[in-house]
């Protein structure tokens, strides 16, 4: 499974565009192939803050919602709607046996 969990820090004149926006890619990611869960949180300590996290079956599951129709918009609007740099973290959780779950976890800022 791949778990994506993001950041997403609004300019505040923006904020309820970018939710409004937020709820719409939300409702139509969860209805794609390979989508697990896939929520938008505002952040308790900070208004303007979006946290996501996202749940997939495999990263083929999650390249193709990269390359979807809705995710291009999404990633064209996003830029207008930011403050700063949007921080992703992306967790690779597989099956180790009688241990648990092993995970990698891949940090890296994806839009300034």
């Amino acid at each position: 499974m791949i778990v994506v969990q993001g950041n997403i820090p609004l300019k505040a004149e923006a904020r309820d565009r970018a939710i409004k926006l937020a709820m719409e890619i939300e409702g139509i990611s969860k209805q794609e192939v390979g989508c697990l869960g896939y929520q938008f949180y505002v952040a308790l300590t900070d208004p303007l803050e979006l946290v996501l996290f996202q749940q997939w079956e495999s990263v083929e599951a999650l390249r193709k919602h990269y390359q979807t129709d809705h995710m291009n918009r999404f990633m064209k609007e996003l830029p207008d709607l930011v403050s700063g740099d949007i921080v992703t973290r992306r967790y690779a959780i597989e099956p180790s046996g009688d241990e648990g779950a092993r995970i990698k976890i891949e940090e890296k800022p994806t839009i300034h």
